[in-house]
């Protein structure tokens, strides 16, 4: 009997072990960066554009120079091929970090960027500004236009360079999670993604002024770029207002992130932000991983009101199959494969909506609903039902000759 109590005693010590592992196991999480040095900070997917992490992502702050990134790719998007720009009083005037131009001198603007990219220079941003749009006012109304086209609610640019400036439209600001949208359409998006990839990731360039009196050589000075396996484009920033910031992409295994950093240290703690960019990249590589979430659709049939059935012609209603169409498509992803960023513990779920049915005739390709993925909440992805053949209407020619027909034969 002894025994016996022990044998229950032990076998019931072995199944809670078993148990409270199991629970641990369904319970796993993954924890999250933490220590990070910045007080607004992002991780985002390049890919999706979907946000991985955020820490006071939606906190507006200023973001000294990594406002450049904006404007580069507007100057890369609007400059005709070998174009010049002219250096103004208001540009040779600009506050270091500065190329050092001459009021009247003239560059290539392709030249210009190199200067703006590599060595963050302020006078290069305004002779920038002011060679594409006439001036560095019109030049911001161009740069929040494209803010506001990329979905950026909670950024206004009042300078190309990022020094700190205010107008009747508000203080020179952006967020965490709004300066990733702009880096990720600076290296995913814009039509002239390549080249402005080409020019951030340049070490040096050396370039003259067009009448060649004067030359100048520019030293990259994002250290990221030689910091971690993969990494991409960059560009740093710092004002007495909006401390270190900076915003970098890196690209490995197929995954591309985006890390932005506002307000991370002053002096002397220049190296914070490439610690919690680190901090950043490896908690994305090592906890993310794509997984294809695609789920076939089942087959379905919705009633057609006065259509032609295929299995009694004496019924009043049709019926008609609906699923995803021949050349329908998940925004260009072939049928049977989505592939969806995944952290272990996130599942994709999908909801389906069909509308109530058709009334008679139907045509093929119609309609008829739609299949949509959800990842925390949010609508991922989602593509059309649409009817797979077409049902015709039960109408008194289609009776009479079916009468016609069993009469005659």
């Amino acid at each position: 009997m002894k025994r016996r109590w022990i044998s229950i005693i032990s076998l019931v010590c072995v199944l809670s072990v078993c148990l409270c592992s199991g629970t641990v196991k369904a319970q796993e999480t993954v924890d999250e960066p933490a220590g990070l040095y910045a007080q607004s900070a992002v991780l985002m997917d390049a890919d999706s554009g979907r946000i991985l992490y955020g820490k006071e992502e939606d906190t507006r702050r200023p973001m000294a120079s990594t406002t450049k990134i904006m404007t580069c790719i507007l100057v890369l998007e609007h400059m005709e091929e070998g174009q010049t720009a002219e250096a103004s009083a208001h540009a040779a005037g600009q506050p270091e970090v500065h190329l050092g131009v001459r009021e009247g001198e003239q560059y290539y603007l392709r030249d210009i960027l190199y200067s703006l990219m590599l060595e963050s220079h302020n006078d290069s941003a305004v002779i920038a500004a002011e060679g594409i749009a006439g001036s560095v006012e019109k030049f911001a109304v161009m740069m929040n236009e494209k803010a506001a086209e990329l979905g950026c609610e909670d950024t206004h640019f009042v300078t190309p360079n990022g020094l700190d400036g205010e107008d009747e439209g508000g203080v020179h600001s952006t967020t965490a999670a709004d300066l990733a949208r702009i880096m990720k359409y600076c290296i995913m998006d814009s039509p002239k993604k390549e080249e402005f990839l080409e020019i951030t990731r340049t070490g040096s360039w050396q370039f003259t002024d067009l009448n060649r009196t004067r030359s100048f050589s520019c030293n990259n000075h994002n250290a990221f770029l030689g910091m971690m396996e993969g990494a991409l484009s960059g560009k740093t920033g710092f004002t007495a207002d909006a401390g270190y910031c900076y915003v970098g992409a890196l690209r490995r295994d197929g995954k591309t992130f985006i890390v932005a950093l506002l307000a991370c240290g002053w002096p002397n703690n220049k190296t914070y932000k490439w610690k919690d960019t680190r901090a950043l990249m490896e908690y994305g590589l090592s906890n993310y991983e794509y997984r294809n979430v695609w789920e076939e659709v089942k087959p379905e049939e919705l009633p057609v009101k006065g259509g032609i059935s295929d299995t009694d012609i004496y019924a009043g209603n049709g019926m008609v199959p609906v699923g995803l169409g021949e050349s329908a498509d998940l925004d260009g992803v072939k049928s049977g494969e989505l592939m969806v960023l995944l952290r272990s513990d996130e599942t994709v779920e999908t909801a389906r909506e069909l509308t109530d049915g058709f009334t008679a005739p139907v045509k093929k390709g119609s309609h008829a609903g739609k299949v949509t993925y959800i990842l925390d909440g949010k609508e991922i992805a989602s593509y059309e039902l649409v009817t797979l053949k077409r049902v015709e209407e039960r109408d008194f020619w289609w009776c009479f000759q079916k009468i016609l027909k069993q009469v005659c034969c």
